[in-house]
């Protein structure tokens, strides 16, 4: 029996790693997430068991809860289970708990890490989180608690130089900007990435003062990383909209 922890990287296929790809070839039963891409169960052999367990947002398939004893009875029954997770799955993943629960009803336990949304995303838009300059370091923070309420470290990262990347924020997207805007960020740069990493990838970058406008104008949503900070304003994009600022700026 065992239970081995992918993390199936940012949403484009062929950025799973290769140790990866061999977990999936050697699986009996595949278990994956909503967003986990459907050409990496092509790597499952013929005769896996692919089981959906995809969670999101106010459509929940299976509930944490099930899922923990699913892994053992799959592993029971079956032998190698291979729980297939986005980005990395011990970032905001809830894999430890995976695994934690496993190794207590006796199930050998293995993690193969993934390339996490949150600093992938932002790169294959163009976005460093750090630069020489610019920022010297980033926060990675969840949009909501475990209680639906903003992270208390939210208030923390507005109130330093950092770069800070939000995951899971998007429904709570104007109380973020207003955390940011109390600490007199208004004009700092903002970029939301939809899709990140896949070929129907889209973008908006803003300010503090204008992304939840511009994001609601262009109808971007969820799944989506949101980054804060002078560095948003790096990409093709964020030049774009800083030329459309000062050009606004200076005719009004």
């Amino acid at each position: 029996m065992k239970l081995t922890l992918v993390g199936a990287g940012p949403g484009d296929p062929e950025l799973i790693t290769l140790k990866g790809i061999r977990a999936l070839q050697q699986a009996d039963v595949v278990m994956y997430d909503a967003l986990v891409h459907p050409d990496l169960l092509e790597h499952c052999r013929p005769d896996a068991l692919k089981v959906y367990v995809g969670k999101r947002r106010g459509a929940y398939s299976c509930m944490q809860e099930d899922i923990n004893p699913l892994i053992v009875h799959y592993a029971q029954q079956y032998g190698h289970v291979v729980r297939l997770k986005g980005g990395d799955s011990f970032v905001f993943g809830r894999g430890y708990e995976e695994v934690e629960f496993a190794r207590q009803h006796g199930i050998e336990t293995a993690v193969v890490p993934g390339l996490s949304s949150s600093y992938a995303v932002p790169a294959s838009a163009g976005i460093p989180l750090t630069t020489r300059g610019l920022s010297e370091s980033f926060w990675v923070v969840t949009g909501t608690t475990k209680a639906g309420q903003l992270s208390r470290d939210l208030y923390l990262a507005a109130q330093s130089s950092a770069t800070v990347v939000v995951l899971m924020g998007m429904h709570k997207l104007p109380e973020i900007m207003a955390v940011f805007a109390q600490q007199g960020k208004n004009e700092t740069p903002v970029a939301i990435i939809q899709n990140g990493t896949l070929a129907e990838e889209r973008m908006v970058v803003g300010q503090v003062d204008s992304i939840e406008q511009l994001a609601a104008e262009r109808q971007i949503d969820n799944p989506a990383i949101i980054v804060i900070g002078a560095v948003a304003g790096l990409s093709a994009g964020g030049q774009q909209a800083e030329l459309a600022h000062l050009i606004t700026k200076h005719t009004a």
